[in-house]
């Protein structure tokens, strides 16, 4: 590749191995079925078998692809601005309990590398929280004493290795950081070594909640299991309505190789500027890949071109040197209420299970999950447990406002997107893609570089909301839920799990 020619897709991707699984196209009986292949349900998935369970883990799409192969790939249990709020909202038990819950996932994957031997760039690495603006120093100053107190080796500095100034942060020694798709990659082929199945291509579509549960593919198998695990990111499976208390979040990712005496030594993110996340990772002789981070956005919304414009500009800006080679986005569901919702997945589940609203925290908190569902499936004790419960019900009060920002927000789109004005078809430049009204009927319609439209039904199959799309990266994006579907309707990204319907202009 040209170090002129910039590569468009996640370089965890393009740097692991290319390992393929069948599709699941029989039926099959297996103790714990785990549906979602990225962090969450490989690390669950793992831990049952370790345990002693059958597990089957089924993916729409590739393992270690989807969200967990576009990530930044901290492992760390400083998330932003984090403990002060969960000491004012869980208490400092709470508090205590979220950081050795992180802190324990992230030791238990140290120990998981040396024993398997595994090739994914580990390496150990202080974390940071920094702010540029003195008039938030204070909150650094809260947030770096509520983490010592919750049992974290945090301090406040004013002294980075960033190549600019900063007001104030919170530092966290003996993080890490690591290539996300070569350790999970390892981590699935000694699941399947020990007996665990692995099925890619294996849309999930219906869910059984008997004893046992079943659980129904597109193909028209059927998976019989004791246990199920939702582990989608968002959950196609939302009987506790968990969609009312998750808002998802698009990022972008620029990176590129730099000299190596300019890599900043670190792992750091800033709330300020839409965020700005930055670390590096082994490139080759003499130089260190930077990977930066930011320009968060609701899916569906706004000009993705000018914020990767925007990101480039600040990467570039600040490390001059920098030669940028590949972009990609990642996604992510907040939680209205800050904590994940890992355990049963709703008040009368016996033997079903979700992990997900990890917050742009993943890999630490998938690698919690893992931990936390193995335990509770395997009739184990965990003192995180109750943190965690999806079912939760004191927070949800707190969460209040939160939760009713993000209804109206999801309201507003579903209305008010039917109330745009669309541009007529005709205007439809080659490349671009718009929502248009052809004959009282909302299309998403695209025109490919050859000039052909590529037509599709605007309402997204999750709950109807209309699509918007994204010019960047060449897809339809539901912005009320983070749906996602390629150029003719198909899923990319779910909750949604059926395609955006073909139509004819």
């Amino acid at each position: 590749m040209s170090e002129n020619q910039q590569v468009e897709g996640s370089y965890w991707l393009q740097t692991a191995p290319d390992g393929r699984h069948p599709a699941l196209t029989e039926d099959l009986d297996v103790d714990v079925a785990v549906i979602g292949g990225g962090i969450a349900g490989l690390c669950t998935a793992w831990e049952l078998v370790r345990a002693g369970r059958s597990v089957a883990v089924l993916e729409a799409g590739r393992v270690a692809a989807g969200v967990t192969g576009h990530t930044t790939a901290k492992v760390t249990a400083l998330h932003t601005l984090i403990y002060d709020k969960l000491c004012r909202t869980r208490g400092e038990e709470g508090a205590r309990l979220y950081a050795r819950s992180q802190s324990e996932a992230i030791e238990h994957a140290a120990a998981v590398v040396e024993e398997l031997g595994i090739d994914c760039d580990w390496e150990p690495r202080s974390a940071y929280t920094y702010v540029r603006d003195a008039d938030r120093v204070e909150e650094l100053r809260a947030e770096a004493r509520a983490a010592r107190e919750a049992g974290l080796p945090a301090s406040f500095v004013t002294e980075t290795g960033l190549p600019f100034p900063v007001a104030g942060a919170v530092e966290v020694t003996g993080q890490a950081q690591f290539h996300p798709r070569r350790y999970l990659l390892a981590l699935t082929a000694d699941l399947v070594a020990r007996g665990g199945r692995v099925f890619e291509d294996t849309t999930v579509l219906g869910l059984d909640e008997g004893e046992p549960c079943r659980v129904s593919t597109a193909a028209g198998a059927t998976v019989t299991a004791r246990d199920v695990v939702v582990a989608t990111h968002y959950p196609v499976f939302d009987r506790a309505l968990l969609f009312t208390r998750l808002s998802p979040r698009r990022e972008l990712v620029v990176a590129g190789p730099l000299p190596a005496e300019q890599d900043p030594q670190g792992m750091y993110i800033t709330p300020d500027e839409g965020t700005r996340s930055v670390r590096t990772a082994p490139y080759d002789a003499g130089r260190r890949l930077l990977i930066v981070t930011g320009e968060h956005f609701t899916p569906g919304t706004g000009d993705t071109r000018a914020r990767f414009d925007r990101l480039t500009a600040w990467a570039t800006g600040h490390f001059p040197d920098l030669r940028v080679t590949h972009r990609w986005a990642t996604q992510d569901n907040d939680p209205t209420d800050t904590v994940p919702m890992v355990g049963p997945l709703h008040p009368g589940a016996r033997h079903t299970y979700v992990a997900t609203g990890f917050g742009g925290w993943g890999m630490s908190g998938g690698m919690m999950a893992g931990l936390l569902l193995a335990a509770q499936i395997t009739g184990r004790p965990c003192p995180w447990s109750e943190l965690y419960d999806p079912r939760r019900l004191r927070p949800q009060v707190r969460e209040a406002p939160s939760f009713l920002k993000t209804q109206a927000k999801v309201a507003g789109h579903f209305v008010g997107d039917r109330l745009r004005p669309s541009p007529p078809v005709e205007a439809l430049p080659p490349g671009e893609g718009a929502v248009v009204r052809v004959g009282g009927r909302r299309l998403a319609v695209y025109r490919d570089d050859a000039g052909a439209l590529h037509a599709v039904s605007a309402r997204c199959t999750h709950l109807g909301c209309l699509v918007s799309f994204n010019a960047a990266e060449k897809a339809w994006e539901c912005p009320c839920h983070g749906s996602r579907f390629d150029t003719d309707g198909n899923v990319v990204q779910g909750p949604a799990t059926h395609p955006l319907e073909r139509r004819d202009i």
